[in-house]
């Protein structure tokens, strides 16, 4: 047995096994968006696959459409599939300045952390 003989099933795995991969693969994020699409409720903040966000309104299960907000009393309705994404809301990276205070503070911060960089750059 020589070894030409093995090259050819040799080369048929070699093929084989990266689509085998990507196959599994794909059908894994198709799995992880249908689980997403059908875990939305009204409230949920999303993001469209043109990059819109927006809040469901309203899920309608029998023609497969999402009733968006996209603001104040503005309601669209989009197919379900045009959602890409949930979008976390993180409530404590937003800062609310009520103070004059506030505003001295955070300035006198951000400076300083500004001057901080600008030394250690040196």
């Amino acid at each position: 047995m020589d070894l030409s003989s093995l090259m050819f099933p040799l080369l048929l795995v070699l093929l084989a096994v990266p689509l085998f991969l990507s196959a599994r693969k794909q059908k894994r994020a198709v799995a992880e968006q249908q689980a997403l699409l059908n875990s939305l409720e009204p409230g949920d903040r999303v993001m469209t696959t043109s990059g819109l966000y927006a809040t469901v309104a309203g899920v309608n299960d029998d023609d497969n459409t999402i009733e968006l907000e996209i603001a104040d009393g503005v309601i669209t309705t989009w197919l379900r599939q045009a959602i890409r994404e949930k979008v976390v809301v993180d409530t404590e990276t937003d800062a609310v300045v009520d103070d004059v205070e506030d505003v001295e503070d955070v300035v006198d911060e951000t400076a300083d952390a500004e001057r901080a960089q600008q030394e250690s750059k040196k």
